[in-house]
């Protein structure tokens, strides 16, 4: 009896080594990031909290009274690290991922299976969107990612449909600078009004827009939404082919306006070579007349006999060429 008890302590020590000690080892890889937390409660960083991060920049004065979550010590990858047995390691990580921005966490067959994500334009045209969104979770705030927000990704993604479909039901395209081409300008609204048309045009003021409205996703719920693609905006179909003929009937009308606008231009520059030419023409007559005034003016001022004696020298030199001579008979 006596050899059994301490049997039964050794037995009990090992297991409790083995149980506790042994099982309490841990890593992190590389891509993941780590939270310790003690009886429930996460390890912090003295009293600071995100209101003291740059992460709170964006939030305005009513959020930061809303999303204050303390800063919790993050356990960087590596290992092996130690826990007792009343401490529990939340991992995470930190990788970017792809999402679907039509999928919802929640129900999984919404928006046509989460392929398509519906939004209503200005002019109150139902329209479907595709696109996709890459988030990752944010290092800097970890609490609101795992204790403060029950499914963080749920609450994302409704603030991202929200911002989205606001600004579709509000996107008004920016106004032509004026270029003097009113002809062309005139042609171009039958298709400038049109909220489809002016969303397929600034699909990248679109994503930029979106991009600038969640930066305040990761001190909000932990997560940064780090790009929105907006890839397609389909309409209904028969919409669709309505827009289809509006698109074709301007694209007709703005070939003709170019057409027609490159028939005058190469017109207007023709007169103007035609002008050119002929201007160059009757210089090249008057300047051999303009030498021979300034020979003559200068003839004359050496003498009232200098410019008898040109003309004499000329009126030879013609009679030296010319074959024959009329004379004027002198009746004296």
């Amino acid at each position: 009896m006596g050899a059994i008890i301490p049997g039964v302590i050794l037995g009990f020590i090992a297991w409790f080594l083995v149980r506790y000690l042994a099982a309490g080892l841990y890593t992190v890889n590389q891509n993941e990031r780590a939270v310790k937390t003690s009886f429930g409660r996460a390890e912090r960083v003295g009293e600071a909290t995100t209101l003291d991060d740059p992460v709170a920049a964006t939030l305005s004065d009513e959020e930061k009274q809303r999303y204050a979550y303390p800063q919790v010590r993050v356990i960087p990858p590596g290992g092996p690290y130690f826990k007792w047995p009343w401490e529990r390691v939340y991992k995470v990580s930190v990788a970017t991922q792809t999402m679907n921005m039509a999928y919802d966490p929640e129900y999984p067959d919404a928006n046509s299976q989460g392929t398509m994500l519906e939004a209503v334009t200005k002019d109150q045209l139902n329209t479907g969107l595709k696109g996709q969104i890459r988030w990752r979770v944010s290092e800097r705030n970890l609490y609101a990612y795992l204790f403060g927000v029950k499914r963080p990704i749920v609450h994302v993604m409704g603030y991202f449909v929200s911002i989205l479909r606001e600004r579709i039901a509000n996107f008004e395209a920016q106004a032509q600078p004026p270029t003097g081409d009113e002809p062309h300008n005139i042609a171009a609204t039958a298709v400038i009004g049109i909220s489809i048309n002016d969303l397929r045009k600034n699909l990248r003021d679109l994503n930029d827009h979106m991009d600038q409205e969640c930066v305040a996703s990761p001190a909000r719920y932990g997560i940064v939404l780090e790009a929105s693609l907006i890839t397609e905006i389909d309409p209904p179909p028969d919409v669709e082919s309505a827009l289809a003929a509006i698109n074709t009937a301007y694209n007709e009308v703005s070939s003709d306006i170019s057409l027609a606008q490159a028939g005058a231009d190469q017109k207007i520059v023709q007169s103007k070579r035609a002008v050119e030419i002929e201007t160059l023409k009757a210089q090249a007559e008057v300047q051999p007349l303009i030498a021979l005034a300034e020979q003559l003016g200068d003839l004359k001022k050496n003498g009232p006999g200098a410019l008898d004696s040109y003309i004499r020298n000329v009126r030879l030199q013609l009679y030296k060429e010319a074959k024959s001579v009329i004379m004027e008979a002198n009746h004296d």
